[in-house]
């Protein structure tokens, strides 16, 4: 369930003219809107990685497990990979890749580096095959396929949509436009954390450090009685 990016722009709004701190314009708030919301996104993988290597052998926070889970489900994707003489374009909304694997036999591809493939070709009882084929990991967005094939898919967690709140300028104010507008896609539980974090960027961009220090403030407060 997507987050609407109304609803958190005028909750910003509002916290903002509570607290005397100044009017957030609708360029400013989507320029926080995309970094509050790639902030909370990077956190899910971290605090997935902290509970599976502190809590591995404990059931005590499977809860929390299963809350991380279905954070990143929904950024979960599979897509085809265009290969042209060995070379494979990746997804442009890469986040982290997972497995590669031919999509016609769904055999995985096993990445190497690119010094293990400069061996591996030279011998050939282990180079690469169809039966036992790598990749090499050239840059972020492109792996070298061995040997040469077709039908090339992975598996990989996109980044999230860039949240946008749309409008259109009527007698000098702006008004919300749903059909210009992007939500966000984070999970609906984080929609607080997503009001404050812009509350604590915003302080800095509008210079009104009391706002930021209301939003950490906040932030600090959920963390400390979701701990509780």
């Amino acid at each position: 369930m997507a987050i609407s990016i109304d609803t958190v722009y005028q909750r910003v709004l509002a916290l903002a003219n509570k607290e005397q701190r100044g009017y957030i314009t609708p360029q400013e708030f989507n320029l926080l809107a995309g970094q509050a919301q790639m902030e909370i996104f990077e956190q899910y993988f971290y605090d997935a990685k902290s509970e599976d290597k502190n809590l591995k052998n404990s059931t005590e926070f499977s809860n929390v497990d299963e809350i991380l889970d279905e954070k990143i489900a929904i950024f979960k994707a599979s897509s085809s990979i265009t290969v042209s003489s060995g070379y494979g374009l990746l997804p442009g909304n890469l986040y982290r890749l997972g497995n590669i694997y031919n999509s016609n036999s769904m055999v995985e591809l096993e990445e190497i580096t690119s010094t293990e493939a400069m061996y591996l070709l030279q011998s050939p009882l282990a180079m690469p095959t169809t039966t036992f084929p790598a990749f090499v990991r050239s840059t972020y967005s492109t792996i070298k396929v061995y040997p040469n094939q077709a039908n090339i898919s992975c598996n990989f967690t996109r980044l999230p949509t860039t949240p946008q709140w749309g409008y259109v300028v009527v007698n000098e104010k702006a008004l919300y436009n749903n059909g210009a507008s992007t939500n966000f896609e984070i999970h609906v539980g984080d929609s607080s954390e997503l009001v404050y974090k812009i509350l604590s960027l915003a302080g800095i961009v509008i210079a009104k450090p009391g706002l930021g220090s209301y939003g950490d403030q906040q932030i600090n407060t959920q963390k400390t009685q979701e701990k509780q």
